[in-house]
């Protein structure tokens, strides 16, 4: 049976910016888990759980000897720091976002 559950409780994150593109690492606690983070945050869930930012493009890229992802997100920032108006407008807080995003997993 699949249950979904935060991602939090499998993984933690961390964010960067870079004008419109937000950078995120999602490094999981323990190997295990790694493989279903693989199947489960895929750069097509990513970009619609972040649907309401509008993102023009995610890209996922596995380090699997760090147990981690990095996704980049284009125009997720409102224009980035210089021209956004959003109070967070480094996205500092998307990390948060997208450690609230429910996976799926197996539980017998």
């Amino acid at each position: 049976m699949n249950k979904p559950i935060p991602l939090y409780k499998l993984a933690h994150a961390r964010t960067g910016d870079e004008g419109n593109r937000s950078n995120i690492s999602v490094i999981a606690y323990h190997p295990e888990d790694f493989s279903l983070l693989q199947k489960e945050l895929t750069e097509e869930k990513v970009k619609a759980h972040f649907g309401f930012r509008n993102p023009s493009a995610v890209r996922r890229y596995e380090l699997p000897n760090l147990m981690a992802f990095n996704f980049v997100i284009d125009d997720v920032l409102d224009g980035g720091v210089n021209l956004s108006l959003n109070l967070d407008s480094h996205g500092k807080s998307l990390s948060y976002w997208l450690l609230a995003m429910e996976i799926n997993i197996d539980r017998k």
